[in-house]
């Protein structure tokens, strides 16, 4: 298996080289060559695995560079702190069963890709004798997962930038509460769209980028995004009876388009998926984009500050991996729809509008304040369970797209804890914490504050860089 990039200017390349790039050479993302396909007779194979056997079978038809042994190691030891069965599935009426995500060390779905990702880093590094530095833009949980995933890793550091007060302070609590040498969080004055642009500009910067040994971990890295496909697979066969080919819709609050995308994946590999509905906030740049054929970003001072802060996002950097296959994998398209963007703020495929459902199943929609503290009211009053924010507007968007004899499933992306003050405004419950959570809330907290200023970045990595 190689991996070619979404812009035509990088030579075919193995999994272990793409994980290490974050960016390809030419500014594109890095897709396989040819998707791995998937029949019935192997999925049937694949329902008596446990998680960790699945992720080793799954990730395996495209990580082919590296020894199925080796492989199988480190998915034992990713989902190690799981529970046992790491993914659970949640009937919660309507039609609608949610798949639990969050039951990892930072409680978010972040950590379904990011454990395997820390144990592959480690491996690909060793094997090379080599250094990464990861600089990388959160709007909450991707930070967490990434620096709980890394921290104390010896060939590793981390520089994670995060918008200044844009998150919760359980999301701050979690990244800002580490003191480890190899971690460095950065608060930067902006939205994270601005952290996204600091991030792309220095991987751009191909010298610099090779000099400073870069890498990345949010959902660029293609580790990351196959690593998100193992669960489509699980939770298809978990909702699903032996034998049959049923199929499903899965709905994903989305942000930086990586979550749906592992989905898109699982859909070209053979996953009889029905529909990927796409769920947005108020920050609806994503649905707009799939209900009209236009993608408009929004400036950052468009970018709103809402209570699904994950999601607060306007340049979803994995809509490139979708639209690449969009354009029939044409490259110098590719390039042509980025070039309209950066030039007029916009492209536009009002053309192909019809074939975002027909072709390729993606439907959409959006999820405001008022709908989320609704929808948490409403499943907690009929099934006792407490939902996140995030998973609150994939459950109010799904609702609309809920289909007589076709299972609805709803990724679910955090615990309830991480929200505790919309959680409260919602039902009225305040939220216990155990005794850890309790003492990493009230820890002191590590973090650099920093002007929205490339040169600012650049000369603190170069001074804090593994070498």
């Amino acid at each position: 298996m190689q991996f070619i990039s979404t812009r035509g200017g990088m030579q075919p390349q193995p999994f272990s080289e793409t994980l290490l790039e974050g960016l390809a050479p030419d500014g594109g993302l890095a897709v396989p060559e040819v998707m791995p396909q998937v029949d019935g007779e192997t999925l049937e194979r694949w329902r008596a695995l446990t998680y960790p056997q699945l992720a080793t079978e799954v990730l395996g038809l495209f990580a082919t560079d590296i020894p199925r042994a080796d492989l199988a190691r480190m998915t034992e030891a990713a989902y190690a702190s799981f529970p046992a069965e790491v993914v659970p599935l949640r009937a919660i009426g309507d039609g609608i069963t949610l798949v639990g995500l969050s039951e990892g060390p930072t409680l978010a779905f972040k950590d379904m890709a990011m454990q395997f990702l820390g144990q592959v880093l480690e491996y690909t590094l060793e094997r090379k004798d080599s250094v990464l530095n990861i600089v990388g833009a959160t709007s909450g949980d991707t930070g967490s997962a990434a620096e709980h995933a890394l921290r104390g890793k010896e060939r590793v550091a981390v520089f994670m930038l995060s918008p200044q007060g844009r998150m919760s302070a359980f999301q701050r609590a979690q990244m800002f509460s580490l003191d480890d040498a190899n971690v460095h969080n950065i608060a930067v004055e902006g939205v994270f769209d601005d952290c996204q642009n600091l991030v792309k500009a220095l991987a751009g910067d191909l010298d610099f980028k090779r000099a400073q040994h870069l890498g990345a971990v949010n959902s660029i890295n293609l580790a990351r995004i196959t690593a998100q496909v193992v669960y489509y697979f699980w939770a298809w066969l978990r909702a699903t009876d032996a034998g049959g080919w049923t199929e499903l819709s899965f709905t994903v609050p989305s942000g930086n388009f990586g979550n749906i995308l592992s989905g898109f994946f699982a859909k070209q590999m053979g996953l009889p998926i029905r529909r990927l509905v796409l769920a947005a906030n108020e920050n609806n740049v994503l649905d707009e984009f799939f209900r009209t054929g236009i993608y408009r970003p929004r400036s950052a001072a468009q970018t709103l500050a809402t209570s699904s802060p994950s999601m607060d996002i306007s340049k979803a950097s994995n809509l490139e991996r979708f639209i690449f296959d969009l354009v029939g994998r044409d490259a110098a398209k590719v390039v042509a729809a980025w070039r309209d963007l950066d030039e007029q703020g916009f492209f536009d495929f009002t053309a192909d509008l019809g074939r975002f459902e027909d072709e390729f199943g993606i439907v959409s929609g959006t999820s405001t304040h008022a709908d989320r503290l609704a929808t948490i009211r409403s499943v907690y009053e009929t099934t006792g369970e407490i939902i996140d924010p995030h998973t609150a507007d994939g459950v109010k968007v799904a609702r609309e797209y809920v289909e007589s004899g076709v299972p609805m499933l709803v990724l679910e992306t955090a615990k309830p804890e991480k929200f505790a003050e919309t959680i409260q405004e919602a039902i009225g419950v305040e939220l216990d914490y155990s005794p850890e959570l309790q003492a990493m809330l009230d820890a002191p907290q590590f973090v650099t504050e920093m002007a929205d200023d490339e040169q600012a970045l650049r000369a603190f990595v170069e001074a804090n860089a593994l070498r």
